[in-house]
């Protein structure tokens, strides 16, 4: 007992010397590289994007939204990212604020808010928010559940005005200042809007699906030219822009006989991605019944959009739920896993590269930092 209390008032008297030789840690700011190709914003349900590189597997930056953020618009142009937010005075209750903020793509800090109407659609869907395409504005979906899209000018950080689009939704950016949505009785609108951000113009397609026979998945994707859609059968459709009217091709199956045998169908939140250059489809597919839209995917089938063949299945590790493909060269698929890991698959070679974990708690899609 005496020897315990020698070496205890040993240390008591060392103590203060030993702290004082510990500098002082200092709070630093770190910033981001330019993000590349291969670089992925992967959403949690509780809010933030953490960010990675599919190609090595690090985490870059997180970018901390709220819980009711549906998704983020990168302008690197800018240095900015676009977020449009909710925030409660008491968290999950009280006093409502919706804005659009303006992150620094470097620091992933805050550097403007422009508030905009209480009415921003707090579901995790990318086509939630849009840049038209001269860079000026920014459109944010609203859902009350009237729908509506809000335009802010974000180059002098302003709200312009509320754009009620009845039945239609999503904002699938355009030429002209113009943005296609998926409506109820199955057409597309195309609004334009003119120089001040005020709506000049709108038309309507042909219908192109029945809601209640083959409904069109609401996760269309970008190409060269417009945008993909996939039916919950294994219809594909592309929009396109064509003197300020939407121009629509003949739809085609993904599906052959045998594969509508074995019960092959799309399925999943985020179950399509295409690549510009290599002109290359990807859909997110497994075996089921009727209403089996929105499960897990045990293969990842690709086509060449041009053909619209077939060219290969990429066999998941673990059944995902969203997938996203990188435009750059080397091709990597990168699939949220059941299991809450990101998978990264070589598609050249259709073999997994790499596990990412500790992605964050349900994560519910992926995005690039293209536009």
């Amino acid at each position: 007992m005496r020897i315990y209390l020698l070496l205890l008032s040993a240390l008591c008297f060392h103590a203060p010397f030993a702290l004082a030789q510990i500098s002082p840690e200092t709070i630093t700011r770190e910033t981001m590289s330019e993000p590349s190709d291969t670089w992925v914003m992967v959403k949690s349900s509780f809010g933030p994007h953490y960010i990675f590189d599919a190609a090595t597997g690090d985490m870059h930056g997180m970018l901390s939204l709220t819980k009711f953020t549906p998704s983020v618009q990168p302008h690197l142009g800018r240095n900015e990212i676009y977020a449009a937010e909710s925030y409660y005075s008491r968290v999950d209750r009280g006093e409502r604020t919706d804005v659009v903020t303006v992150y620094d793509s470097k620091t992933l800090s805050p550097t403007a808010e422009i508030k905009i109407p209480n009415k921003v659609a707090a579901l995790p869907f990318r086509q939630y928010i849009g840049l038209l395409n001269e860079d000026k504005y920014l459109g944010v979906f609203n859902l009350t559940p009237a729908q509506s899209v809000s335009i802010v000018d974000v180059e002098d950080r302003v709200f312009v005005g509320e754009i009620s689009t009845p039945g239609c939704s999503l904002i699938m950016p355009s030429e002209n200042r113009s943005f296609m949505q998926i409506c109820g009785d199955g057409t597309l609108q195309l609004i334009t809007l003119d120089t001040k951000g005020k709506e000049s113009a709108r038309t309507r397609s042909k219908s192109i699906f029945d809601i209640d026979e083959d409904p069109v998945y609401d996760k269309p994707v970008p190409t060269q030219d417009g945008w993909l859609l996939l039916s919950f059968e294994g219809e594909v459709f592309e929009a396109t822009y064509n003197e300020e009217k939407i121009a629509l091709t003949e739809p085609w199956s993904i599906l052959t006989k045998e594969d509508k045998k074995a019960r092959w169908k799309p399925g999943g939140g985020q179950i399509l991605a295409y690549h510009k250059n290599l002109d290359l489809i990807f859909t997110l597919m497994h075996q089921g019944g009727k209403d089996t839209h929105e499960d897990a995917g045990t293969e990842v089938w690709v086509f060449n959009k041009e053909t619209k063949r077939r060219i290969s299945r990429i066999k998941l590790e673990t059944q995902g739920t969203s997938i996203h493909v990188g435009q750059s060269n080397e091709a990597l698929l990168t699939v949220t896993a059941v299991d809450s890991t990101l998978r990264v698959y070589d598609v050249a070679k259709t073999k997994p590269v790499r596990t990412i974990k500790q992605v964050g708690s349900f994560v519910t899609f992926i995005q690039g930092f293209q536009r």
